[in-house]
């Protein structure tokens, strides 16, 4: 039996409703079935995630459906379809997203052709009856780059704040090369210190134009909605992010980026604190002074200046905080 040249990383909680239409858009992706292998990952589900998943599994030449009895989270759980990946190129798709039809062969033959190690697409957002393009916030497209040259500048959009898993096809030395691992634990901005080390140590990328891939927004279940515990892991994924900068060899090029992206997603997290349950509230504001208290002060003061409105002030005002902490 030939060796599938692609596999595709799905995993899934509780996602029954939508399922079905994300793996029924992987079977209108290449002529010859036997190109693809899925691995699914029922992460805990509660309900028939785990049953839809297997009945498509069955119309794969290639296919695994790993179950978690208990979920490990969204980060565990691509890990361990990253450990089933055959084939020559791999990429991620979320169990409530979907493809357009021949997405799969557009960004491999791309990243063929242009032999780098890694491909980045725009996508289209869902709500309800709304649909928006995303364009990827780089300038050069059906191009060879360098990854680092698409970090910068500091205070406006770049590579790194478009940091989603599914949005393109990853090269398999970016698995042997340990890039494609995502920190086991994380539940969310898992994304986040991972596209950071994939700019930073990748040899070349492209963005690329294909079939777009459509992501789901405003679920009322989704974990950008949640406001639980889990999204105090977003300081700890923050904080990789620094960690992996302040080690690299242009730090001091890069880290003004980081500084401005930590304190840019730490206000959107202190305003949606509001409505927060108390206790929750208390360790996200001390996970962020202390984030914040990591900062260069000059950088620090200079972004502030950068980000308007009264993020400024919830901003100034936790930044005095981990002043005086």
């Amino acid at each position: 039996m030939p060796a599938p040249s692609m596999t595709v990383i799905v995993p899934a909680k509780d996602a029954a409703e939508f399922i079905g239409t994300t793996l029924e858009t992987l079977t209108r992706q290449f002529d010859d079935d036997r190109e693809l292998k899925l691995v699914a990952i029922d992460d805990g589900s509660s309900d028939d995630t785990g049953a839809i998943m297997r009945r498509y599994a069955e119309r794969f030449t290639h296919a695994e459906v790993i179950r978690n009895d208990i979920p490990h989270g969204l980060a565990a759980a691509r890990n361990q379809g990253l450990a089933q990946v055959e084939g020559d190129s791999f990429c991620f798709l979320d169990g409530d997203d979907w493809m357009q039809p021949g997405r799969l062969p557009v960004l491999q033959q791309a990243l063929r052709a242009f032999d780098c190690d890694f491909v980045r697409t725009d996508h289209v957002t869902v709500k309800r009856a709304e649909r928006r393009l995303v364009r990827a916030p780089f300038t050069h497209r059906g191009v060879v780059a360098d990854p680092r040259e698409a970090i910068l500048p500091a205070d406006d959009r770049s590579m790194v704040d478009y940091p989603f898993a599914w949005a393109g096809l990853m090269h398999r030395r970016m698995l042997d090369q340990g890039l494609a691992q995502f920190r086991d634990g994380l539940f969310t901005a898992e994304d986040r210190p991972w596209i950071w080390r994939l700019h930073l140590d990748a040899r070349s990328f492209a963005v690329v134009d294909a079939p777009h891939l459509l992501y789901r927004r405003g679920l009322s279940d989704s974990l950008s909605k949640t406001l639980d515990r889990r999204q105090l892991h977003f300081t700890r994924a923050l904080g990789e992010v620094l960690d992996i900068v302040e080690a690299d060899r242009e730090a001091e090029r890069i880290l003004p980026k980081a500084v401005f992206s930590v304190l840019a997603l730490s206000s959107h997290h202190l305003v949606r604190a509001r409505r927060m349950q108390p206790a929750v509230r208390r360790e996200l504001r001390t996970g962020i002074r202390h984030l914040l208290a990591r900062l260069p002060r000059d950088q620090a003061r200079a972004a502030i200046d950068r980000i308007g409105g009264p993020r400024r002030r919830v901003l100034a005002r936790v930044l005095r905080e981990a002043d005086h902490a």
